[in-house]
């Protein structure tokens, strides 16, 4: 029987951590969530991000069980409620962790930079993984929201405003002695080929997609062993918002939240 994956994040971010799953186990059942009523979650509050993720998760968890793993896949929700999920269930749940420390491993210059919310630059637990790993290094911190919102732009028009995003990198003033870029928000490698464009072509952008799908593999264990009764196609998503959205991309169904 196929394992029942759920991917959450405040918006369509989420998705870049989707794919990866979908081409690493293409048979599993696969179940999305955006909570794009409260997007983007960088800008809110710890307390607030607590009890609404908490609330949203029991209440939506329980329509489509049984839920075999969550993937928090939302750096913001991750690094700020991820302890705090793990005591309501009892299955398992990934988070996603920026990658710090493949960066410090990678830099040649010995300069990296974290791009990511306002929020997840500023948690305590990014914080430490700069401690741990990237003691030696010299390490930029840039935090923004709006360029969660081009992200979410691109994905439900296909464009994004580049004139929009290199005002957006310029006001970050984005070190170009930099030869590594963690993306420290699931958003951003939807743009990731236009942030490239726009900085140090030699800069190396880095996101946790893959190192998160291969933990979703490991975890369900024997799911390989199911991948014959499915011929190793892609199952189709079921899509979850909890606020309309103006687009015909996708087949979503809105929950009340």
């Amino acid at each position: 029987m196929a394992k029942h994956i759920v991917v959450f994040d405040s918006g369509i971010g989420g998705t870049s951590v989707l794919e990866h799953i979908q081409n690493k186990i293409p048979h599993a059942k696969l179940s999305y969530l955006m909570d794009n009523k409260y997007l983007p979650y960088g800008e809110l509050s710890f307390e607030f991000l607590t009890q609404r993720i908490t609330s949203l998760l029991r209440n939506f968890l329980t329509l489509i069980e049984p839920v075999d793993l969550l993937v928090i896949a939302c750096n913001t929700a991750s690094t700020q409620t991820l302890d705090i999920l793990r005591q309501h269930f009892k299955f398992p749940i990934v988070g996603v962790v920026p990658a710090i420390k493949p960066a410090a491993e990678k830099t040649r210059s010995n300069k990296i930079g974290v791009l990511a919310t306002p929020a997840t630059v500023a948690n305590e637990y990014t914080a430490s993984l700069i401690n741990n790993f990237a003691a030696s290094c010299h390490v930029s911190l840039y935090g923004s929201s709006s360029l969660v919102k081009l992200a979410e732009q691109k994905f439900w028009t296909s464009n994004v405003d580049l004139k929009q995003l290199e005002e957006e990198l310029n006001q970050l003033y984005i070190d170009k002695e930099i030869d590594q870029l963690v993306l420290g928000c699931t958003h951003f490698p939807i743009i990731a080929e236009e942030i490239k464009l726009l900085i140090n072509s030699q800069t190396t952008l880095l996101d946790s997609g893959e190192a998160i799908a291969k933990r979703v593999e490991s975890l369900l264990g024997g799911v390989e062993n199911a991948k014959v009764d499915f011929d190793n196609k892609k199952q189709p998503v079921n899509y979850y918002a909890t606020a309309a959205l103006k687009q015909t991309k996708l087949s979503v169904r809105i929950i009340a939240s």
